[in-house]
């Protein structure tokens, strides 16, 4: 039922394959719950309906099946937890779990060969930068329902074991924006590639961070061109606000002519479309349709 091997991209093909959402919108939404089940929800209904009907009330059948991947061990979910809960970063993913570093990179090693989650670097030897220091690597979810999982059932579990919904339902208020922004970061991600594809391959692609910067997306072409990206899943339409700031961060980066693509929910200020060209490029949840 829980999907480890195939890909972010191939989940959600899936995804939509089974539940046939009416928009993007929506199909992203659902995603960054039900992502990487292996289930057909009812997409007409309210996502706090359906998380109630197919992971609350199912909450002791799911458990059981994620102790069989995670081995049950208890530190091993407060690992998770601590994971979904963070940064995630390694560094404060232990801390939160309250083990030692080197403990913690032993579960680290032993789910990702499980496959239930991966270790993430920061693109450092992307930029111009002479000089990089060491910074905490990084850990993502095999699927967005394993994020979500840990991030919201697992730390308080034992209210929904015994079946009360409250705590749940006021803390997932406050969370839902968090798993669907970075959903859509992911997805953002595989539209690039396949963008890129048959214009000038993308050979690496990820995210770029230090104690000061981040990048949401950061990739390097087989010409050698570097691109770098934001997304913004909100109501607001983009300004060009965000693409200074970008901007900005390429010149302290030392990245020289990059090209930019900015992903937002809603769409761009009329000032900000005005610039668009082949170096400034603009994507809107809409244009997420062609992976599927």
């Amino acid at each position: 039922m829980i999907k480890l091997k195939s890909t972010i991209k191939e989940q959600f093909k899936t995804f939509c394959k089974q539940n046939n959402p009416p928009n993007m919108e929506i199909a992203i939404e659902y995603f960054a719950i039900f992502g990487g089940l292996d289930l057909k929800i009812d997409i007409t209904k309210p996502l706090d309906d359906l998380i109630l009907k197919h992971i609350l009330k199912d909450y002791k059948y799911l458990r059981n099946s994620i102790s069989i991947i995670t081995t049950g061990d208890p530190k091993y979910n407060a690992i998770l937890t601590g994971l979904a809960l963070g940064d995630r970063r390694t560094n404060s993913a232990f801390k939160r779990a309250n083990v030692s570093f080197n403990f913690g990179i032993d579960v680290v090693d032993t789910l990702c060969e499980t496959k239930i989650i991966k270790l993430e670097k920061s693109m450092q030897t992307l930029t111009n930068l002479k000089e990089h220091y060491v910074v905490s690597e990084k850990l993502l979810f095999a699927s967005p329902f394993l994020q979500f999982w840990f991030g919201s059932i697992s730390p308080i579990f034992q209210g929904i074991k015994a079946g009360d919904y409250d705590e749940f339902f006021k803390k997932f208020a406050d969370n839902k924006v968090k798993y669907i922004d970075f959903v859509f970061e992911q997805l953002s991600h595989e539209f690039i590639k396949d963008m890129f594809d048959n214009e000038d391959k993308i050979e690496r692609l990820g995210r770029y961070w230090d104690d000061d910067q981040s990048l949401q997306l950061i990739g390097k072409t087989k010409s050698g061109k570097t691109i770098i990206g934001s997304t913004k899943y909100t109501n607001s339409k983009v300004k060009k606000s965000e693409l200074t700031k970008l901007t900005n961060i390429a010149k302290i980066l030392e990245i020289e002519d990059p090209i930019l693509v900015l992903f937002s929910k809603k769409g761009f200020s009329n000032e900000l479309k005005a610039l668009k060209n082949n170096n400034l490029r603009l994507y809107t949840a809409k244009s997420l349709l062609s992976l599927v």
